[in-house]
């Protein structure tokens, strides 16, 4: 006849249930209430707005974050356009450089890009006329407004915005 051999006190598995369950409820209340301080709004009033501004314009100096231009927007007649042909259209640059001084800008140069495969037009700026480059890019239908990249100073001819051609 066999005999069922005694097994050592079971395991107290509805202890440890409740205790891992009741860990588990403290860090979802922990990162509900972290959530709850990062996405309300912070409103600062008084002496406090005082001491932020102040301690945002020492981490501003601190950076070396640029400020946004304050000067008006330019008249057309103070901004000088570089138009470069990247399309490869006999003339383009040229004819465009026509029509801008029948509106209004002052033309440095028109003459061809380095080359002729820009698939679509972009105007670039020299710092501080980034708001006369939006504005050209406007008048021109132009989606792509970046800062001067790879033209040299001698290229620029003296101009403040660059026009570059594409197809």
């Amino acid at each position: 006849m066999q005999h069922a051999e005694h097994l050592p006190s079971s395991f107290p598995w509805r202890i440890s249930t409740v205790v891992v369950g009741a860990i588990a409820l403290v860090e979802l209340v922990a990162l509900i209430a972290i959530g709850a301080v990062q996405l309300a709004p912070r409103h600062v009033h008084g002496k406090a707005a005082a001491a932020a501004a102040s301690s945002s314009r020492q981490l501003t100096h601190v950076r070396h974050v640029a400020a946004p231009p304050t000067h008006p927007l330019r008249a057309r007649n103070r901004v000088s356009v570089l138009v470069l042909n990247g399309n490869g259209v006999q003339g383009a640059a040229s004819s465009t450089a026509a029509r801008l001084r029948g509106i209004g800008y002052r033309i440095g140069a028109a003459q061809n890009a380095q080359r002729h495969d820009y698939a679509q037009s972009m105007v670039m700026y020299v710092p501080g006329w980034v708001k006369e480059a939006r504005r050209l890019a406007h008048e021109m239908d132009v989606k792509v407004v970046a800062p001067v990249d790879g033209v040299t100073p001698a290229r620029l001819k003296g101009s403040h915005v660059v026009l570059i051609l594409g197809t």
